[in-house]
């Protein structure tokens, strides 16, 4: 599946830095590849981090921008967020 700008959503920002939230049924492994967020590169600054959930798996991991040039967007691999109920 290709990045959809619809699942794409800013939580919040300030002092040049945003928060974000993408869901998708696209693993981390194709979420975090190079050029994946290309067609938000008008919108994503380095720095800012996304929440990223895999709605197939589910799971859900944090994510940089590494670099944001000329178009190409890169973000860091992920840190995956730990989803156990301990009950």
């Amino acid at each position: 599946m290709a990045f959809s700008s619809a699942n794409l959503t800013q939580l919040a920002h300030g002092n040049g830095f945003a928060l974000w939230h993408y869901s998708s049924s696209d693993a981390i492994a194709t979420v975090n590849t190079a050029a994946y967020f290309n067609d938000a590169s008008d919108m994503l600054s380095v720095r800012d981090v996304i929440i990223c959930c895999d709605t197939n798996t589910p799971t859900t991991d944090i994510v940089s921008v590494l670099s944001n040039a000329s178009g190409v967007v890169d973000v860091s691999n992920g840190l995956a967020i730990t989803e156990a109920d301990g009950d």
